[in-house]
């Protein structure tokens, strides 16, 4: 079969810098690839094994979005077709009952040409979670620590704008006198910069928590008046992320593998240098109110545990299928998220719901392994 070349165009794991949100890409030339050979479905491995019927309301929210979109925008992905190349099969499931696995499998079967995906190596996939943290609407004795909400003199430039080689990519700064300049890194802003600057959505109990909030995107706060605020991200102060489970490990205060369990007991242990700590990652994420039931990906489509992956939207568009297959788990998943940290063609980060479980797992998933990509038939993929 021959290889398709696709030119270059969300989980976390701390050794690697996995952040869901975080810096643009950096400037320079576009220089990876993803190349893609179309299979068979009897070629996708444990393709039978999977519960599909539970990717289906996953793929629906998908749906809904393109739906709202122009049919004649094109996908970011060039070989991924036009919105309109989607609408048939999203007409179709909406159509359906899907009572059983064997019913959506035949959907996808019927619709959908799948693709290996190759680069040479397997890809990383970890895991994330809707964080839950205690919050006031007010600064108090107990609710110290601010959750910003994007500040009005934070700027992003689009640099497409000014050279076409420069396309999808952005910076993010303020006004400084006459002068464009970086916005405030982490450790200022833990000093106070912001505070005539921006506003608290809300103030939490755990600066701990806080801080892993920003590397999930999402969470939810239980306010102390009993009512619940969800909130997501909005926007990112444009440095780049840095893992500090690394930077412990590399100074010799955890040892590997690196969990988020690990760090999470040190910072808590060491609660005079946890922001020492935490201020080596200079990336600091801000949020907004979300008024959906759930965690709210990218894609605008509200996240399925389970069955909702962030990935590099360099690489694939969001709303596509994806067979991912690691040495621990195969199933039927859809881009819908992003992640700042998540980068290159093979890799994932996969959403796993909220609450302590989730939390648990998604600091432990590690795993090594690649996906399929599920085009709609119709798609005109360059040979």
């Amino acid at each position: 079969m021959k290889l398709i070349a696709l030119p270059r165009i969300f989980a976390w794991a701390i050794v690697c810098g996995v952040c869901v949100s975080c810096a643009g890409p950096a400037l320079g030339p576009k220089t990876e690839k993803l190349d893609i050979e179309p299979m068979t479905f009897r070629d996708l491995p444990s393709w039978e094994e999977d519960h599909q019927a539970e990717a289906v309301p996953a793929f629906l929210k998908s749906c809904a979005v393109f739906e709202k979109r122009d049919p004649d925008t094109a996908l970011m992905l060039s070989e991924a077709g036009k919105v309109a190349d989607w609408l048939d099969a999203c007409d179709a499931a909406k159509q359906e009952t899907f009572l059983t696995d064997d019913q959506a499998r035949t959907f996808f079967e019927r619709y959908f040409t799948p693709y290996r995906v190759t680069n040479g190596q397997d890809g990383l996939f970890t895991g994330y979670y809707e964080a839950q943290l205690r919050g006031s609407w007010k600064k108090t004795a107990s609710f110290q620590t601010p959750l910003w909400a994007r500040p009005k003199d934070m700027l992003t430039v689009d640099l497409g704008a000014f050279r076409d080689s420069w396309a999808g990519q952005k910076i993010t700064g303020k006004i400084e006198g006459s002068s464009f300049v970086p916005y405030d890194e982490r450790a200022k802003i833990a000093r106070g910069a912001l505070e005539k600057r921006a506003t608290p959505l809300v103030w939490v109990d755990d600066p701990i928590g806080a801080f892993f909030l920003e590397i999930q995107g999402s969470g939810q706060i239980q306010m102390d008046d009993g009512s619940v605020v969800r909130v997501g991200y909005d926007a990112q102060n444009g440095h780049g992320y840095t893992p500090i489970g690394r930077v412990l490990a590399d100074r010799g205060e955890i040892g590997t593998p690196v969990s988020m369990q690990k760090i999470r007991a040190w910072l808590a242990a060491h609660p005079q240098r946890a922001q020492e700590i935490m201020d080596t990652n200079p990336s600091v994420v801000f949020f907004r109110k979300v008024d959906r039931d759930g965690a709210v990906g990218a894609q605008g489509a509200v996240l399925t545990a389970g069955r909702s992956m962030a990935v590099d939207r360099a690489f694939l568009p969001l709303g596509v299928p994806l067979w991912l297959v690691t040495a621990e788990d195969k199933r039927l998943v859809v881009a819908q998220d992003t992640g700042g940290a998540i980068k290159g063609p093979v890799r994932g980060d996969l959403f796993l719901g909220a609450g302590s479980q989730a939390e648990d797992q998604a600091g432990r998933m590690q795993e090594r392994g690649t996906y399929y990509l599920l085009l709609p038939k119709g798609v005109q993929v360059r040979s």
